[in-house]
């Protein structure tokens, strides 16, 4: 069952005055771990209690997630081919990206390690 869903649930619910503890061990009960936890089953038990009609989540204030797509990915690997020396610094003012993207970029999608040998070698 996907969010809308289990809000559109949560919403009859609460129209029936079923109690928030029996809501979520019926949505437990049919979806297990991937159901809303208790506290999330009576937060929105209570928004629907006083007037609220969508189910739809509301736009969060912040910052987007910068994605890490082909594109940056590729950015960065042509970097490093240019210069395997270059600070992650230096790449993130080339590239735009943040200092914690461009490091997911080289650790986890491009699976290179630093190599400490050469450092003392």
């Amino acid at each position: 069952m996907d969010k809308e869903n289990f809000l559109s649930y949560i919403k009859t619910c609460t129209a029936l005055n079923i109690p928030a503890r029996v809501v979520q061990n019926e949505v437990y009960s049919v979806d297990g771990d991937q159901a809303p936890s208790f506290r999330t089953v009576r937060r929105w038990k209570k928004w629907f209690r006083e007037g609220r009609e969508g189910v739809e989540d509301e736009a969060r204030p912040g910052r987007p997630i910068t994605k890490i797509i082909y594109e940056n990915i590729e950015q960065v690997r042509l970097l490093i081919d240019d210069d395997p020396y270059m600070t992650i610094e230096e790449m993130q003012e080339q590239t735009g990206l943040n200092y914690g993207t461009t490091q997911r970029i080289i650790f986890d999608h491009l699976q290179l390690t630093k190599n400490y040998r050469s450092l003392y070698s």
